[in-house]
């Protein structure tokens, strides 16, 4: 069983700021017993004490529940809570009024005076910021501040309080109550735009796919939307020319086979430039991505003198790596090396993004379609150079993905295809 640590690596970035908003909120609550609730028990008698604490307490409660949903609602999981946000406010300003009667026509002495400002101090103040969670217009949230403040003068002074008394009450319940009201929008507004940054993060993602699929298009396009053309007036030519049993005929069709050779072999460049990769582009690439998702990244290493299939095999290793960093972990670093030992290079990519020990995090692929993402792909390109893939976690929430390739493998490898190749043509 996962214990808070792996709880908490398993969420997202924007799942745990809004846990840690959501967790600030609720600790208002702890705060607001603590202060008011149980400080009474020894400013005033045992039953007004009592219900005092009763009262603090389900006002408490009452704020943790408007927390929960004003946040929901501010997410888009539930509708505007207004019942319960118009129940807090007036619960709220009847504790206030009912806390400034206890220190004007209750008990003597200051006991009831500091009880009563303990709760104007603490329950009115967090009444008010946490009705503001639910409030998306800034001049509500001004005019929600300026009534209390107005009502924390006005009560006083009609119980025939000094008006120097009412002054600093009102002055009290402005700072207080404005601090916590801004603090509460800002929180709502960092959250919403952390979420946005996410979803703008995965779209940059879903383009860059698009963007290249267009290119690949575009160049496919180019080369065959002419060549087929040819063939084809070619080929209507021949057909004209064979009708008439004109000799003709037989060179124009020996045209349109070798423009259809052209075209193949054509094909297969566009094709070889799509799947293969310069592995130093690669990888500043990758760091270029990562650095500007706030990824720290290093490269380390050379790839001077590698062969082109290996180059494309590794360089594919470092999209995926890179997109799994992105998408499915948390991670603040990525470190990338290239180094070579006994006639093989190795490729690893490291982060300390992994959500569980089990090694589903960061870097860990999902997919495994035979020629698609994640690791069974992954090891089909590299097992055409005759190369291996490891993957996992090394440590706690550190991700590893380490691949080998022979590079005397694949000088072989290159050479047989190239005469292959020159031979087929």
């Amino acid at each position: 069983m996962r214990g808070p640590e792996g709880w908490w690596r398993g969420k997202s970035t924007p799942a745990k700021v809004e846990t840690y908003t959501r967790w600030s909120f609720h600790s208002f609550a702890v705060v607001e017993v603590a202060t008011v609730g149980v400080a009474g028990f020894g400013e005033v008698g045992n039953p007004l004490a009592a219900w005092l604490f009763v009262t603090v307490c389900a006002h408490a409660l009452l704020g943790t529940w408007t927390v929960a949903r004003a946040l929901d609602w501010t997410r888009g999981r539930r509708p505007q809570p207004l019942r319960l946000l118009w129940a807090l406010g007036a619960v709220t300003a009847l504790i206030g009024t009912g806390s400034l009667l206890l220190a004007h026509r209750g008990l003597p002495g200051s006991a009831s005076d500091t009880a009563a400002g303990g709760i104007i101090g603490t329950v009115v103040i967090y009444g008010v910021g946490i009705v503001t969670l639910g409030i998306r217009d800034r001049r509500r949230v001004l005019m929600l501040v300026a009534g209390f403040t107005a009502g924390a003068a006005l009560v006083p002074l009609l119980l025939g309080a000094a008006g120097t008394a009412a002054l600093a009450t009102a002055v009290a319940v402005l700072a207080g109550a404005g601090f916590l009201s801004y603090a509460s929008v800002f929180s709502v507004w960092l959250l919403n735009a952390v979420y946005a940054l996410d979803e703008a993060r995965e779209t940059r993602a879903r383009l860059a796919v698009a963007e290249e699929r267009l290119r690949f298009g575009r160049d496919l396009h180019d080369v065959m939307g002419r060549n087929l053309a040819v063939i084809a007036l070619k080929s209507e030519l021949a057909v004209q020319l064979s009708r008439r049993e004109r000799p003709e005929a037989v060179e124009q069709m020996i045209e349109v086979q070798r423009i259809a050779h052209e075209t193949q072999r054509e094909v297969r460049d566009v094709v070889r430039g799509y799947r293969e990769s310069d592995l130093s582009v690669e990888l500043a690439g990758a760091q270029g991505v990562l650095t500007a998702a706030g990824i720290g990244c290093e490269v380390s290493g050379s790839t001077e003198g590698l062969p082109v299939e290996v180059q494309s095999a590794l360089g594919w290793v470092v999209r995926e790596a890179t997109t799994n960093v992105l998408r499915h972990g948390d991670a603040g670093r990525c470190a990338v090396s290239v180094r070579r030992r006994e006639g093989r290079v190795v490729l690893a990519v490291e982060n300390d993004g992994a959500r569980t020990a089990s090694g589903s995090g960061s870097g860990s692929g999902s997919g495994s379609g035979s020629g698609g993402s994640g690791l069974a792909g992954l090891r089909e390109r590299l097992a055409a150079v005759d190369g291996t893939l490891e993957a996992g976690p090394v440590r706690e929430g550190v991700f590893r993905l380490v691949a080998e390739v022979p590079v005397t493998t694949a000088v072989v490898s290159a050479v047989v295809s190239a005469v292959v190749s020159e031979v087929a043509s």
